[in-house]
């Protein structure tokens, strides 16, 4: 189904006309996310406060919430000089957000061994992201930068019952800035190493005394690169975005009535990101480059460029003094041209020129009751989304210009209803129970074929070579019943403890890549049948059904405040996509494997602490405060069946997934003159950490740390604010991510042949190529609001 315009305004206008139908509302539940949040150290060295967040869809202290959350204010990202999302994984327990590979717009996220490594269209992210409670489906141009946000909440473990399908590792709230009731005027910039020059204005006024307000904000987030493409002798890891967002909400008189309406942006034009080879060339002989943010990546077609954004609109009512009414409906659409170098080397030895687009139509309705006794919510959500990918495969052929394409389109509707009570039958002793039934509908189409020359998508003038591989069409539904409960006791005023359960499950499919002539024939007739091609590209959900303990509280009259808890979880029909080199007619190509292939089990503790360690020792309500967080988890499969039918779980291992995840950030806030001077260093520490399920010595990243140091005077009643940001003091080199297409054995150590080389599997060269994060950096900032 495509959406156009009149279709989403008809689908905008219907939400506000039935809020607008309904008694009037408060208009604190606008946009649940709209509560201020404060960190209980205060990073300015004030007093300790109260956070306030929004797991549970309603608006609760962190400290009485049972669920694990951590919570960033746009205070604590101002302070650390956070630039995006991927900016708070090192300050997060057993998480891991990061760029995906070869842009600087797509999201790879983890959490608690959960989630989503290759971003191609037709599989579901394990870890949903949330722009102002809507739902981004998939991960292209999901790295939001930091602008104009109140706070970032990172919900862990499964969130099926609230949140639905595709987050049983969590959840990430993105939650952008309420417009003030006042002209204001806010600026900040960014200057420092690699040229980094960033820049964020925004604007907004009330209209009159009509109730409405209006918003406009722009971003401009430029940097050299960290290294060169010595072939193409451009920028390697540059960034080169335009970003803006733009709000108008309306507020009745009686302030009953609240709508919102939001609208963004954005542009990435940086270079393609390309890998850094790990072995020298096998078919050049090219060495190996000394930095390892060089490459020498030849493929430019189709230009590299990201472009993104989406409508929102927001309405909530209250019914009565107990009821109150939510609509959330929205529209967003991506593209991304990615040119993919796997070889990192002039020659076309497999070279990837891709385009990924998305697009997705949501909506949703929620009824809030609260009482003394009884709180909770029911909503109904509906998505409809759209999901295309196209891509060819470059190769040094003994036939000039003959190359794979592949095509794939996923097309998901999906419609749940849910619900999500808490009854308090004392004080101190509170029972919630939800669940939340999903319809979940996949249309896919796969293409695969051998071309002369490109496709026309990407330019030339192709042909087709051969009949196709895969012309597959097909469907199916999934339905799934996912329910939560938890006990809370509050042993004091200011402890709790807790118990819970839930389960969420991630959607099937079919794999786009895959190829229909490598279905095996079961039923003894010549040729592969429909239904065999069917069996062989479907994989089904996968479900984590999860026990949690939790203890949180604050002790020594506030002083230190604490969240700990322990999990258990099993993961069942375990997704494993895998993209490995088969041939094709006589060509060399990528073939999609995924199967519901293993079973695991995932435990593990976490804890997060904050600490003020003096109060006004330097007057003025100046405090030092030590905040950590740590991370634990022990993450096995129990059964993982290969290729060949054998269960090779004992030589398998969880991506992205560190056993320990550790920060420690020491600070204190100084008056000084019209404001305070605030001081602080973050440690943070990573254990070896997996690229894929099987261990590679060329990707897999040893245990590493990172230093971070701040140090921001901010004055006039916070209005100004100067700082300095170090990031990765120690210049760091780690791995986040790869490819290797390199024969290894089962247990992960690659094969030498007889000349005592390594092996490709795909191309000539060898593929062991890595990304890296990013190097030391030194930003000088500014802030002022006017």
């Amino acid at each position: 189904m495509r959406f156009t315009a009149i279709s989403i305004r008809a689908l905008l206008i219907g939400g506000a006309s039935l809020a607008a139908m309904s008694a009037p509302a408060l208009a604190q539940a606008s946009n649940a996310d709209a509560t201020p949040v404060v960190t209980t150290a205060d990073e300015a060295g004030g007093a300790t406060q109260e956070i306030v967040v929004t797991a549970r869809r309603r608006e609760e202290s962190l400290l009485r919430v049972p669920v694990a959350v951590t919570a960033f204010s746009a205070q604590k990202l101002e302070m650390s000089g956070a630039v995006d999302l991927t900016d708070i994984q090192n300050t997060t327990p057993n998480t891991t957000l990061k760029d995906a590979r070869g842009t600087n717009s797509t999201l790879a996220a983890f959490i608690r061994g959960v989630g989503q490594q290759d971003p191609v269209p037709g599989f579901e992210a394990g870890v949903g992201i949330y722009l102002d409670d809507v739902y981004l489906n998939r991960p292209q141009a999901a790295v939001l930068d930091v602008y104009e946000v109140d706070r970032i909440e990172v919900l862990r473990g499964p969130q099926g019952t609230l949140y639905g399908r595709n987050t049983i590792g969590g959840a990430i709230k993105y939650v952008t800035k309420r417009l003030p009731d006042h002209f204001e005027v806010n600026v900040k910039g960014t200057y420092g190493s690699y040229n980094e020059a960033d820049g964020v204005i925004g604007v907004s006024t009330p209209i009159g005394d009509s109730g409405f307000k209006i918003g406009v904000s722009g971003a401009r987030l430029t940097h050299d690169g960290f290294g060169e493409n010595t072939n193409l002798h451009i920028d390697n890891y540059n960034k080169d975005v335009w970003a803006g967002r733009g709000t108008l909400e309306f507020q009745s008189p009686d302030k009953r009535l609240f709508v919102r309406i939001t609208g963004d942006y954005t542009d990435d034009k940086s270079n393609p990101r390309n890998g850094h080879r790990l072995i020298p060339g096998l078919l050049s002989g090219a060495p190996v480059q000394d930095d390892v943010y060089d490459t020498r990546a030849g493929l430019v077609i189709p230009k590299q460029r990201v472009k993104g954004g989406g409508l929102s609109m927001s309405v909530s009512a209250d019914l009565t003094d107990n009821v109150t009414f939510r609509s959330i409906s929205a529209y967003r659409k991506d593209t991304s041209h990615a040119p993919i170098d796997f070889d990192a080397l002039p020659a076309a030895d497999v070279d990837v020129p891709a385009i990924y687009r998305n697009n997705q139509t949501s909506q949703e309705f929620q009824l809030l009751y609260k009482s003394d006794k009884l709180n909770g919510i029911i909503g109904y959500y509906y998505l409809d989304a759209e999901a295309s990918t196209g891509f060819g495969v470059l190769l040094s052929t003994t036939l000039p210009g003959l190359n794979a394409y592949t095509a794939g389109d996923v097309r998901t509707h999906t419609h749940s209803v849910y619900g999500d009570f808490t009854y308090s039958f004392t004080d101190r002793l509170s029972l919630s129970l939800g669940g939340r039934y999903t319809w979940d509908q996949r249309q896919s189409h796969v293409f695969k074929a051998n071309y002369i020359g490109l496709t026309s998508e990407f330019g030339g003038n192709p042909a087709l070579f051969g009949l196709p591989s895969t012309n597959f069409e097909g469907g199916a539904n999934f339905k799934k019943f996912t329910p939560r409960a938890s006990l809370s006791f509050q042993v004091t005023p200011d402890q709790m403890v807790y118990a819970s359960y839930s389960q969420g499950f991630k959607g099937g499919g079919f794999d786009p890549r895959g190829s229909g002539t490598s279905a095996p024939n079961t039923d003894g007739v010549p040729g592969i049948s429909y239904q065999e091609i069917y069996n062989y590209l479907l994989f089904k959900p996968e479900t984590v059904k999860s026990y949690e303990i939790g203890w949180k509280g604050a002790l020594f009259d506030r002083r230190l405040t604490f969240a700990a808890d322990g999990f258990y979880s099993d993961y069942s029909d375990v997704q494993i996509p895998g993209s490995v080199g088969c041939v094709i007619g006589g060509v060399q190509s990528f073939c999609g494997i995924t199967t519901n292939a293993a079973k695991a089990t995932i435990k593990g503790a976490e804890l997060e602490a904050n600490a003020i360690l003096a109060r006004n020792f330097a007057g003025a309500g100046s405090n030092a405060y030590f905040n950590t967080t740590l991370g634990y988890i022990d993450a096995k499969y129990k059964r993982f069946i290969g290729p060949t039918g054998v269960d090779v779980s004992d030589v398998r291992v969880f991506q992205n997934t560190p056993h320990w995840t550790v920060s420690g950030t020491l600070g204190a806030g100084l008056p000084m003159g019209a404001g305070t001077l605030t001081g602080s260093g973050t440690a943070s520490y990573r254990s070896l950490t997996h690229q894929f399920e099987t261990a590679s010595p060329f990707l897999d990243q040893k245990r590493y740390t990172l230093f971070d140091a701040n140090l921001v005077y901010s004055f006039h009643g916070g209005k100004y604010s100067l700082g300095i940001h170090a990031k990765n003091i120690t210049n760091e080199h780690y791995k986040t991510s790869g490819y290797q297409y390199i024969a290894s054995t089962i247990a992960g150590v690659p094969i030498l042949n007889a000349q005592g080389r390594y092996t490709p599997t795909l191309g000539k060269e060898g593929i062991a190529t890595a990304f890296y994060g990013n190097p030391r950096q030194v930003l000088a900032s500014f802030t002022a609001k006017f």
